[in-house]
């Protein structure tokens, strides 16, 4: 139902006079793993928007490590109808990030991938269409690994190829559907690889706390939601 989805915030301008409340679902990117000071970029985010300041918005960090876009899918619907509170009985927006786990290759460099490339992007469709069909959503695109580092946990390897073919499902499928996607593997790769391996943890696999830094203000720049973070959106 692609009519409930706006480029932007634009609709909650309009309708919502009171902070919102959002749900973020997805892998460890979401959970925040290897950032033991901050929690991740999603708790950063969620601690920033509690100060006496912020716009009072709200974050359900709902990430799962190991999850791919399967795993997502199962569960979106259910966790977005039970993350309603006082007036507001459903939360305003979806974010969802997602897709790395599913490229991972299976027991060696040439190995199966985790979830096969076709099977990726039917699923991905689903999860994207279901979100849709309950609100506003937006989506935050995978960091690209450190390929030296791999395999991880002595079975999984991630390379960039297949991390750019997935990620490239992801922004296509995000654009046909007016769902405003957030590229950090373009956006990392950019800025340099000595850059972008010292924003890894030493799996090669997770962002590290400057790394989850960077993230956050990779989301707070993010055309998209970047008026979320404006004080004058919330009451007193």
């Amino acid at each position: 139902m692609q009519t409930l989805v706006a480029s932007s915030f634009q609709p909650f301008h309009q309708t919502h006079c009171q902070p919102l409340k959002l749900v973020v679902l997805g892998d460890s990117l979401i959970y925040g793993f290897g950032d033991p000071e901050g929690g991740g970029w999603v708790e950063r985010l969620r601690r920033q928007w509690m100060l006496p300041d912020s716009p009072g918005h709200v974050l359900y960090n709902l990430g799962v490590r190991g999850d791919g876009v399967k795993q997502v899918q199962e569960r979106v619907e259910q966790e977005f109808r039970h993350r309603g509170e006082l007036k507001n009985r459903v939360p305003d927006a979806i974010i969802l990030s997602v897709g790395v786990n599913d490229s991972a290759r299976l027991g060696r460099p040439n190995g199966r991938n985790y979830t096969e490339f076709g099977t990726f992007q039917a699923e991905l469709e689903n999860l994207l269409d279901q979100a849709q069909r309950l609100c506003p959503v937006f989506f935050v695109g995978m960091v690209p690994v450190d390929e030296a580092k791999m395999p991880f946990l002595d079975c999984f390897y991630y390379n960039h190829a297949d991390q750019y073919s997935y990620k490239e499902a992801t922004r296509i499928a995000c654009q046909r559907r007016k769902i405003p996607y957030l590229d950090i593997f373009d956006t990392w790769k950019a800025r340099g690889t000595d850059w972008c391996l010292k924003q890894l943890s030493s799996d090669g696999l997770h962002p590290n706390v400057a790394g989850y830094k960077a993230l956050l203000q990779d989301v707070l720049t993010w055309q998209a939601l970047s008026e979320l973070a404006t004080p004058s959106l919330a009451t007193a």
